[in-house]
Order: structure tokens, then sequence, then C-alpha cells
């Protein structure tokens, strides 16, 4: 898991520099060995390939712009290849330097380093937004959803995955009394520091909450097993899992939903990557002086590093 941050700087309010409400705290794999250390040569070929499945299952046949958060180094990223831009979100800066390194400096993919709580871009940007093994971080789901739901033009597809509290194991431990949580209960639970299980009730009820409506659901990474997994043939296991991906047995550890951002369908808001940013503390649109992006209201200034607009911090202040 990565470092854990939970600072809080001040912002500027109508001219007056306040302090905010104490912002849930992030999960920063900044400087992660994540990519190494979990998933290349590290045994999970298995499910890698089983949430390709699901992905591809979920995805719309075509797109404009999609927003992945918490892209990463970029695993997922080459099955975007349905969208005509997509914008690689994370808070590690490392992690997206890799992605860049692999995908390259083309116009078609934007690397962005940003707190998914608060997300810089104009409302209504995007018609895609994935969130794949990210939310099992977020404190304050209600939170992160209305962002997410703000940034996307109605009738946009937003696919999420998350760590289901009820599944097979936990139910057996549960009855074996070997956990004290309860897995039929609809509260999350953290198990460790910001890591969180929920319940599909209550994803639903929180999709539904912030203004999207489930379509299809897929139960994904049934045989999450070491034992398995050394015993069976990667490609037997993936199509097992394939197969019960269709049935909607929400037992897996892993559920994929996909959803529709609620309202009649609106035309995105087009125009140059640059113009669809908006200030991460007050929404006011962005100039671009150079290497640097600046706040039209509070003159706040944000630094395209390396071709990576930083939006974890502002610059000093001007």
């Amino acid at each position: 898991m990565g470092n854990i941050e939970k600072a809080n700087s001040p912002v500027r309010e109508r001219g007056f520099m306040v302090t905010p409400e104490p912002r849930p705290p992030i999960c920063d794999y900044e400087g992660s060995d994540y990519r190494t250390r979990f998933w290349e040569g590290k045994g999970r070929d298995y499910e890698d390939r089983v949430e390709r499945i699901a992905l591809r299952s979920l995805l719309p046949s075509q797109g404009q712009r999609l927003l992945e958060i918490g892209a990463g180094y970029g695993r997922l990223t080459n099955e975007y290849h349905r969208y005509q831009q997509v914008v690689l979100l994370d808070y590690s800066f490392s992690q997206l330097q890799h992605a860049q390194s692999q995908l390259g400096r083309i116009p078609r993919f934007t690397y962005v380093a940003a707190d998914a709580y608060r997300l810089p871009f104009q409302p209504g940007v995007f018609d895609g937004v994935t969130m794949i093994r990210v939310i099992h971080h977020m404190a304050n789901v209600p939170l992160v959803l209305a962002q997410i739901r703000r940034v996307m033009a109605s009738g946009g597809t937003f696919i999420l995955e998350y760590a289901n509290k009820r599944n097979l194991k936990a139910i057996i431990r549960h009855a074996l009394r070997r956990q004290s949580w309860n897995p039929h209960a609809l509260e999350p639970v953290e198990f460790v520091e910001l890591n969180f299980d929920f319940h599909p009730e209550y994803m639903r009820r929180e999709l539904i909450s912030a203004r999207f409506m489930p379509l299809a659901q897929r139960p994904v990474s049934y045989f999450r097993l070491g034992l398995l997994k050394n015993m069976l043939p990667v490609s037997l296991l993936t199509a097992a899992d394939s197969a019960l991906q269709s049935t909607g047995l929400l037992y897996s550890p892993s559920v994929f939903v996909q959803s529709r951002a609620d309202g009649a369908p609106a035309p995105m808001t087009s125009g140059d990557i640059s113009t669809l940013f908006a200030c991460p503390e007050c929404g006011s649109p962005f100039t671009q002086q150079e290497d640097t992006l600046v706040c039209t209201r509070d003159g706040l200034r944000y630094a395209i590093r390396d071709g990576i607009y930083d939006f974890k911090a502002p610059l000093d202040e001007p």
C-alpha cells in the first residue's frame, strides 16, 4: 500500500487565506514499486486477464474523451482504444512518469497528477470515466462519486470496480467466527488503514445518490486463491471466471459496475485539453503561461512538469 497523506493546505477564499475543512486522507503511491512488487512477474496474470475481460464487456463501442482515475503506471490504458482521447489521472507523479514512458507524449494521452476528491476539470468534459482498484482506498465515497459525476456529460459511461465485502471467503470466515465484521452488513469495513471493502447494495445506493444509473455488474476474480492459481492453468481459471461474470452472482472479491451518468444525453464540452481544466480550489478556468496554469480568480499557479499537469499542490503564491 502507498503512503497516507493527511496534510491540508490553506486555500484562498474571496481574497483571504482560510483553512478548509479536513480533507479525506489520501493513499499516495509516490515512489512506490507497485508495478514490480505487485503485478509484473508476481503471479497475477489471472487477475489481470479477468479484469480486462470485465472491462471490455462494459466499455461502450466508441467514445470521445475518457478519464482514467487511478491510472497508475498505465496497466489498463491500452484497453481504451475505443476513445479518441484518454486522460490518465493519478495522485502519484512517479507512476504517471512510468505510464508516459510506455505510452509516449502524444496528443491522445494527457497525464494529470491530482486528487480525485478535487478533480481539476470543468463540468461535463468526459463521456467516459473508469475507476479500477482505487475506491477501496477512499474514505469518503459520496465525495469522490460526486466529483466524478460533476465532470461527466449526462449519458456518459462510468465503470467502477470495488472490493466486495460480501465475498465467499468473508462469508465462510464469518460463519466460522474467524472474523469480527459481518459481510452482510451494508456499511463499509476498513480492514487495515485506508483499505475498504464495500457491500454491493451500499455501492448501488451511493451511485444512485450521486446521480448515476447502474446498468450492469460483473463479479470478478472468483478464483483469487494462491492454491488454485498454483494448481490450475491460468487459461482454465480465466475461462471459468469469464463464464461466472455473466451470472451476476455478486459473491466474488471484486465487482465491476457499469453506470450511466443520469440525465438526458448532453453534448460534451469540447476544446483543447488545456481549456478543460479548472482550479481544484475554486473551480475557475485557467490561463496558461508557458509551463504554468494560472487560476483566473485566485492567481494560484500549477506547474506542467515534463508534460504532466501537476495539481497536487499550487506553486508559491504569486
